[in-house]
């Protein structure tokens, strides 16, 4: 069953936008290949480094000082019931049972996995 959550306010990235003349890069992360664009974001997650879709940051993140930020958007996640694969919009993440299926909208869309303990300690339950 999928939930709302809210990422807690104490817990800030610090994040720069690839705005740069480039077609982008990719690399390796969350068992498969991730790519990011010119406009999308490096973020650094609490000494987790990933890129986030220069969209679905803008739609979910605001600015708290210079380059750090906080996720504001309500996700919706589930528990994994078996190890599996989400495709998200860099590419794909694998998981195990008991990690988070997390999406940014609430029909399943823009999604991505999260381990169990690291969620548990991002987010908190609204719904």
């Amino acid at each position: 069953m999928r939930h709302t959550y809210v990422k807690r306010q104490t817990e800030s990235v610090i994040a720069v936008q690839i705005d740069l003349d480039t077609t982008g890069f990719s690399y390796q992360k969350w068992g498969g290949t991730q790519r990011c664009k010119a406009g999308d974001w490096l973020v650094n997650n609490n000494g987790d480094t990933y890129t986030v879709d220069r969209e679905s940051f803008s739609r979910t993140y605001r600015a708290t000082g210079p380059g750090t930020y906080v996720k504001v958007g309500p996700v919706w996640a589930e528990i994994a019931s078996g190890p599996g694969e989400v495709h998200t919009k860099e590419g794909s993440t694998h998981y195990q049972t008991g990690d988070y299926l997390v999406y940014n909208e609430p029909e399943g869309r823009d999604g991505y996995a999260v381990s169990k303990d690291v969620f548990e300690r991002m987010y908190q339950r609204t719904s």
